[in-house]
């Protein structure tokens, strides 16, 4: 039995002061309002809560059991408000977010870095999934957001486009020769190929433009990670489709060559999922805000 809050509120005022005028003066109501609550209190709880004094009023044994409680509720009512106003101040709270190996790297890090540098109070958790894993567990609620190489299409996620990309081909210093013409996509079968495994979205995406172009990939080596591709390629396995943004350094260096690529490889972007309808932590909105 659950009784009306507000009764309670004049009860915890009326014994924190110990005066029926004062808790009156807290409560902006009148003194024989506090003195007709009390009574509808005590009426419902069968007992005497207050004795009178000649100064103000002392609490009942009864009384003095109550108020143990209803104190310790305040309490968890104030530190509750105190909390909810750090997490807007972002003193306090958590974001969760889901995003791959390779989109950690190479698109969340710096971002992350600066946020935990603004903010070092809110704690960051990271699941790394593939963006088609990332979806199903922001749908589950296990996530706050994740970050996904596009195209992905769910009608209960909203989807922010942010980066573009480019996907290329790349060899080793072997495959330097190749670099001087277009190759055809058809003309890849006529070389070891390295591709990420199936079940991601970029060999989703990848695979859908090959269909296009009448063409079937049958890689020669399928691997987890952009990274493990990278190194294969360096080493003279193969060609390799890699996200131009992920290889920078290696281009530059030259332990990579790009290969042009006929018809291109259409560009494509990472995508910032969130569930629709649902709203963000104060925590949460502040690092989307710093994302492009």
């Amino acid at each position: 039995m659950l009784i009306n809050m507000e009764w309670y509120r004049v009860f915890y005022w009326t014994a924190r002061t110990g005066s029926l005028s004062r808790a009156a003066e807290q409560l902006y109501i009148t003194q024989p309002a506090v003195t007709h609550t009390i009574k509808q209190l005590e009426a419902k709880l069968g007992g005497q809560l207050f004795f009178r004094m000649a100064k103000g009023v002392k609490l009942t044994a009864e009384g003095e059991v109550l108020y143990h409680y209803i104190e310790q509720a305040y309490s968890f009512m104030e530190t509750g408000e105190r909390m909810i106003a750090e997490m807007h101040e972002l003193q306090a709270g958590e974001i969760r977010i889901g995003a791959s190996d390779t989109l950690c790297k190479h698109y969340l890090m710096p971002y992350l870095e600066q946020y935990h540098i603004d903010h070092p109070s809110i704690r960051i958790h990271i699941t790394n999934r593939t963006s088609l894993e990332t979806i199903a567990l922001l749908k589950e609620g296990k996530i706050d957001f994740g970050i996904v190489h596009l195209p992905a299409a769910d009608k209960g996620l909203e989807i922010r486009e942010s980066l573009t990309l480019q996907d290329c081909l790349v060899g080793g210093a072997s495959y330097a020769l190749l670099a001087d013409a277009p190759l055809e996509l058809a003309q890849l079968i006529e070389h070891p190929l390295l591709l990420l495994e199936q079940g991601t979205s970029t060999r989703r995406f990848l695979d859908d433009y090959a269909d296009q172009n009448g063409v079937s990939f049958s890689p020669e080596l399928e691997l987890g990670s952009i990274d493990l591709i990278a190194q294969f390629a360096r080493s003279g396995f193969g060609l390799a489709i890699i996200t131009r943004q992920y290889i920078a350094n290696e281009l530059a260096a030259g332990e990579l060559i790009e290969i042009p690529l006929h018809p291109p490889i259409p560009p494509r972007s990472i995508g910032i999922a969130s569930l629709r309808g649902v709203p963000l932590s104060s925590a949460a909105k502040r690092l989307l805000e710093m994302l492009p």
